[in-house]
């Protein structure tokens, strides 16, 4: 049996979908189904039932907190199934190019805790997801300028839906990938002008790269930890630390890695 927890996101509802007919089952705070568990992380006592009988347990890490929170729940998931005896454990990690990242140390912790465990594991440390800038495109589309600090940096980036591909693909052929750490790094980067080019080509109306001070994220109304990740993110693109690298990725898909520049002129058209 197959868990993938954080069915109810993004990147675990597609690898979901792409393991469906297949001896899975779904992990999530709000499970709708049959075949759907209660796998809450910020509630380690709904773990050791949900992992009962799990052979190939997907572990898409659980972010979007501050450091000591996302520890606490991925200590507690590896606690959990190596009491359960889950056989196999496939985390969805990062990249290793973002090592810069205030994401990343939550990230190598967890690879440590799991190397440590009795049970086998495969990383995929995936690449920045091509949302990112679709989601700053949107922005741009309504007021003509994309306004990032990236300076003449570039950002990598890959389809999120490349990501669940492989990891349904790692997750059902699992005994061929223990051991193995994959860079899942995007094979296309992307600047602040390209995205402009990309938009006013999609939008057939001009839009501008305009770059803007770091200082100026520090004012965005989101959480404390989730501003300090976008500085982070922005700071590192302007370094030039986070452009395309050599990587796994196309080896492991059926198909060419999905055009970001697709995804993100679509994101705009919306």
């Amino acid at each position: 049996m197959i868990l993938v927890t954080g069915a109810s996101g993004a990147l675990g509802g597609l690898v979901l979908d792409r393991l469906a007919g297949h001896d899975v089952v779904a992990g999530s705070r709000s499970p709708v189904g049959d075949t759907a568990r209660l796998v809450d992380f910020d509630r380690p006592g709904t773990l050791a039932a949900a992992f009962d009988g799990v052979d190939v347990l997907v572990f898409v890490s659980a972010g979007y907190a501050d450091d000591d929170v996302v520890l606490a729940r991925h200590g507690a998931v590896v606690d959990a199934a190596t009491g359960a005896g889950v056989r196999h454990v496939v985390y969805t990690s990062l990249v290793g190019s973002g090592d810069g990242l205030a994401i990343a140390l939550a990230h190598r912790w967890t690879e440590d805790r799991l190397a440590a465990a009795p049970f086998d594991v495969t990383v995929l440390r995936n690449g920045l997801y091509a949302e990112i800038p679709a989601s700053l495109a949107v922005a741009a589309a309504a007021s003509g300028a994309f306004e990032v600090p990236w300076g003449a940096g570039r950002l990598a980036v890959v389809a999120r839906e490349d990501l669940a591909d492989v990891a349904a693909k790692v997750a059902l052929t699992s005994a061929d990938h223990v051991g193995r750490t994959y860079e899942l790094e995007g094979v296309t980067a992307v600047g602040g002008q390209d995205v402009a080019d990309l938009l006013t080509t999609a939008l057939g109306r001009p839009i501008t790269y305009r770059p803007v001070p770091l200082g100026s994220l520090w004012h965005l109304p989101q959480p404390p930890f989730q501003v300090a990740h976008t500085v982070s993110l922005c700071s590192n693109v302007a370094a030039g630390r986070l452009d395309v690298r050599a990587g796994d990725l196309p080896g492991l898909l059926d198909a060419p890695p999905r055009s970001a520049s697709d995804l993100i002129a679509a994101a705009a058209r919306t």
